[in-house]
């Protein structure tokens, strides 16, 4: 009886899912702050926030909050940039309140090289405003980092 027991035990162990880091899913966080700025367009450029993104495969899901904008926010983005810290051209459009302090959202489909510069940290979330930066009305940003 006992020697049964034990199969029973290992079987139902065997017969659970793997968890979530076994099954190729990566978190990666980002901190939104401002975007660099001129001491003109500075009163416009306010406000934090913060993103999470997972990746599984290679589909990156975005959520994140913001708040205590100067104005309503108009687009989220994500980007890659040509390096870490470093700007670079829009891969994907995210959904976002459009408000002072909300939410952002989306999922984006990345090639293998896009999944490689995530990994080396060269994605970020680029937040824009109605009073943000000439000429896109950029107001803040975040790299995704482990």
């Amino acid at each position: 009886m006992t020697r049964l027991a034990l199969v029973a035990i290992t079987l139902a162990v065997f017969a659970l899912p793997p968890p979530a880091s076994a099954q190729g899913t990566e978190t990666y966080t980002a901190r939104l702050g401002w975007v660099p700025t001129t001491p003109t367009d500075r009163p416009n450029v306010v406000g934090k926030g913060s993103a999470t993104a997972t990746l599984a495969g290679r589909k990156l899901t975005i959520a994140g909050a913001f708040e205590g904008l100067a104005a309503p926010a108009t687009v989220a983005r994500l980007h890659r940039g040509i390096a870490k810290g470093a700007r670079g051209a829009a891969i994907g459009d995210l959904t976002v309140t459009q408000a002072a302090s909300g939410k952002l959202s989306g999922s984006v489909d990345l090639t293998a090289e896009q999944v490689e510069a995530l990994k080396q940290g060269k994605l970020y979330v680029q937040l824009h405003t109605a009073k943000g930066v000439p000429p896109d009305g950029s107001t803040l940003w975040g790299w995704f980092l482990k």
